[in-house]
């Protein structure tokens, strides 16, 4: 009796060592890792990169409801991966480049003949990155995030300056993308040709770990 009671303790004490030691390696995940959910950890330092998702633009209309403003069909973001925690938690990066090729933009405001550049200022920017998906990118402190487009006009070059205080993105493990809907920027500087606000929108997939070997996908945990 003494016997199978001593068993059976132990099976007790092991089945609840086992079930305690379980939760703690899923603790053990990243936020970020490439192979798949729950898969290898994206190293602190790795860098990431993503285009435009096939199909896609990135659009920055006059109102949020409108379609008038500048539309681009290719445009790329590098970001280098700061801190990457346990699951759940927040990674966070710093965006080094956002780029817009001006040879794939157009513009339908009237009065405006074309796309000269769009250029992404104040780089870095901090972008973090929540186990549920939330992104949000912010500028450096006493900074703003700020884009300046030139434009083409019936009166000559016009150059028109747009900040934001933050951007609220979603990143979704469907296709590994990182979407922006309908983002506000407003009118710092320009011309009466420059529209008093704009709204950003755009989807980048997939974001892949360009520092590892065949740039695998990430994904977020």
């Amino acid at each position: 009796m003494r016997t199978r009671t001593s068993l059976a303790l132990a099976a007790a004490v092991t089945a609840l060592a086992l079930s305690a030691a379980g939760p703690a390696s899923a603790a053990d995940g990243t936020v970020l890792t490439t192979g798949g959910a729950g898969g290898t950890a994206v190293a602190t330092g790795d860098v990431l990169s993503a285009s435009l998702a096939t199909g896609t633009n990135a659009t920055l209309y006059s109102s949020s409801t409108g379609t008038s403003g500048v539309s681009c069909a290719s445009s790329t973001f590098v970001a280098s991966v700061v801190d990457n925690p346990a699951a759940p938690g927040t990674a966070t990066e710093s965006v080094t480049s956002h780029t817009f090729d001006s040879t794939s933009c157009s513009s339908n405001v009237v009065g405006v003949l074309g796309v000269t550049r769009i250029t992404v200022d104040n780089l870095p920017y901090t972008t973090a990155v929540t186990s549920e998906g939330g992104v949000t990118i912010t500028p450096a402190d006493g900074s703003t995030i700020q884009t300046t487009v030139v434009l083409r006009t019936l009166l000559g070059s016009i150059t028109c300056v747009y900040r934001a205080p933050s951007l609220s993105g979603t990143a979704d493990n469907t296709d590994n993308s990182i979407s922006f809907a309908k983002q506000q920027f407003t009118k710092f500087s320009g011309s009466s040709l420059c529209f008093a606000n704009g709204y950003f929108t755009a989807k980048y997939a997939p974001v892949q770990n360009t520092s590892q070997e065949g740039s695998p996908t990430v994904f977020v945990n």
